[in-house]
């Protein structure tokens, strides 16, 4: 449900993780990782106060416009797939990143990158995502090898 094709039923799910972190009641599952990105990322806070200015706005990253709600969701992404290690070998990646950097955020931040190019290519390609791609990107980030891609 978090990556629906119906972007404000999505965005729900993000303000009421939040509504329900702010009001003190329980979040479990999905809410919980949520709300774990979204304290990592006070920037994103207010506008999970939000949801009617903020349910159907539009992020123009012409504009230089990051959209907040699929930043969070590829943190997201990436917590589950270190939960997994899907595809194989991205836990042991994460790690080589996480020594390298010292810091969860910012080792997320650079598999992120990988991840969103990845998925640009897969979209440009009308194709699914190529995990060896993904995983090769993520290894010359860990072995300072150049460009991404």
């Amino acid at each position: 449900m978090l990556f629906s094709g119906d972007r404000r039923q999505m965005r729900e799910i993000f303000f009421r993780a939040w509504r329900h972190h702010h009001n003190n009641e329980t979040v479990e599952g999905i809410e919980r990782l949520i709300v774990d990105v979204a304290l990592l990322h006070p920037e994103y806070q207010t506008l999970l106060e939000d949801p009617e200015e903020m349910g159907e706005r539009d992020y123009l990253p012409e504009l230089g416009e990051t959209n907040p709600f699929l930043h969070m969701s590829m943190h997201i992404a990436i917590a589950e797939q270190l939960s997994i290690d899907q595809p194989k070998g991205i836990r042991n990646h994460y790690h080589e990143l996480l020594l390298k950097t010292g810091d969860e955020h910012a080792a997320q931040h650079q598999i992120m990158e990988c991840l969103g190019e990845t998925l640009w290519r897969a979209q440009q390609a009308q194709q699914a995502p190529d995990e060896s791609e993904y995983l090769e990107c993520i290894a010359r980030l860990c072995h300072n090898k150049g460009h991404l891609f």
